[in-house]
């Protein structure tokens, strides 16, 4: 069954282009011009993957993923101008998934679609159990669980709700605790390895774990930044 993709832009060369882009490729698309309309349509008629410019009239894509983020935790990218440095990283610690700045390659934008949609689905299901073998097992190190087969996260018994970035990448801290990621890896674990992201969003992404662990335990400090280095996952 074809998944469906909502690009809101006010930019009608760019919705008209990208959709036949899309469509060509065998998903179903959804146009829509300003944020507003795209709240509305969105809430009634959820959709797989949400592509959003973020400058707009009435409301832009920051609100509108604040809004959708109240709800739904659909995989998100952002669609930047060059000058809108500031407005990425926000948009990353709002709940983003990833950001492409126009004028953008509209086969990168593929790729980065694919790889979002793959991961959500892997995740959904529990990841790609091998032959024969059994569903993944949960990660448990002190107070964190991580149950990939259900995507849930809990701290202290508390959930806490992530995207599926943030799960792949505390995943992948979390699986070998004192042992210190890289970017370079950490991208790997997040993104695959032929997706390049630059070093900002990965430093975007740590920060908002850290934020929303810290939401619901002011003490957490699993996370450890080594600069220079990368992240490790503190041992307990």
């Amino acid at each position: 069954m074809a998944q469906t993709i909502a690009l809101v832009d006010d930019d009608r060369n760019i919705l008209t282009s990208v959709q036949i882009t899309l469509e060509a490729e065998g998903f179903n698309v959804r146009t829509y011009t300003d944020g507003a309309e795209a709240l509305r349509a969105l809430t009634a008629q959820p959709v797989d993957l949400a592509i959003l410019d973020i400058k707009m009239p009435r409301m832009d894509g920051m609100e509108l993923l604040e809004r959708l983020r109240r709800s739904s935790d659909l995989p998100v990218i952002f669609l930047t101008s060059k000058d809108d440095e500031v407005d990425e990283i926000m948009g990353l610690r709002m709940g983003a998934d990833d950001y492409i700045k126009k004028p953008f390659s509209q086969r990168l934008l593929i790729e980065r679609i694919r790889t979002l949609l793959r991961r959500e689905t892997l995740t959904r299901e529990g990841e790609a159990a091998p032959q024969g073998g059994s569903a993944p097992e949960s990660i448990v190190r002190g107070e964190l669980v991580m149950d990939p087969m259900r995507h849930a996260c809990t701290w202290k018994g508390q959930a806490v709700q992530l995207t599926v970035t943030e799960f792949l990448l505390l995943k992948a801290l979390a699986q070998r605790p004192g042992h210190v990621k890289s970017r370079d890896q950490l991208m790997d674990a997040a993104y695959g390895e032929h997706i390049y992201v630059d070093d900002r969003t990965i430093d975007s992404h740590v920060k908002r774990l850290r934020k929303k662990f810290k939401a619901s335990d002011g003490d957490f400090q699993m996370i450890e930044t080594l600069y220079g280095v990368g992240y490790r996952y503190r041992e307990t």
